[in-house]
């Protein structure tokens, strides 16, 4: 998970879809985006809504999840700045294919589609990087589908934690995700993942502060979701 923060002056700092329009047509996107803010547990969009813009988020984090007709949630992917959310349906010009919750208090930029369809036609190499951020979803996708396969529910819950640790080098990393959040992206019933917390906690990695995970050892994480140590 990419941790980095868009520098002042320029809301598009460290956005890979427009890394590489030039200064003046990215302050042309920026004229037209309209910025927008979201408290902790607003939707930002629902499944089936219109996919009317793209959002760049600025600050906070937002979940991307599925909820099946028994009402359970599936959270698919995690997003922070300066990451987008919402390019899927702008692409087909079809409804969202899932919904997206503000986990943490948001800023962000909205694109609509008409002016985001337009960069795209004079700029092309913004198409290249959709595109990579489209095998990006594939790739993730394809891995939580592995992982359900392959992994038990503490080593699901481990590498879920390893991933919203993101690039973090410091020696304690606080998550701000209760345990019903992090059994939606898990994929296993809360009392399980209480137990995996549990567990973890007992062993030093982690510690909890009422509705926060405060990790103090990744590498253990690491090792116990099967993954390579750096």
């Amino acid at each position: 998970m990419d941790m980095r923060l868009p520098e002042p002056g320029d809301a598009l700092t460290g956005v890979e879809m427009f890394a590489g329009l030039e200064p003046e047509v990215r302050q042309r996107v920026i004229a037209a985006a309209v910025p927008r803010t979201y408290r902790k547990g607003q939707l930002l969009f629902v499944e089936n809504d219109p996919g009317e813009s793209l959002i760049v988020l600025r600050r906070g984090a937002v979940a991307v999840f599925r909820t099946a007709p028994t009402g359970e949630r599936a959270v698919l992917s995690v997003i922070r700045p300066p990451d987008v959310l919402g390019e899927v349906s702008l692409l087909d010009a079809s409804t969202r294919s899932a919904s997206a919750e503000a986990i943490e208090d948001c800023t962000a930029l909205a694109l609509s589609r008409g002016a985001f369809m337009e960069l795209v036609h004079s700029n092309p190499r913004i198409l290249d990087a959709v595109m990579r951020s489209l095998g990006a979803l594939i790739r993730r996708l394809t891995e939580q589908n592995a992982d359900h396969v392959f992994l038990d529910l503490p080593g699901r819950v481990a590498k879920t934690l390893v991933r919203l640790a993101g690039e973090s080098q410091a020696p304690m990393i606080t998550i701000e995700l209760n345990q019903s959040q992090l059994a939606e992206m898990a994929g296993g019933s809360r009392q399980s993942v209480n137990q995996a917390i549990g567990s973890f906690a007992n062993r030093g990695w982690l510690r909890t502060e009422g509705r926060r995970i405060v990790v103090t050892d990744v590498p253990a994480l690491r090792r116990r979701a099967g993954m390579n140590d750096r």
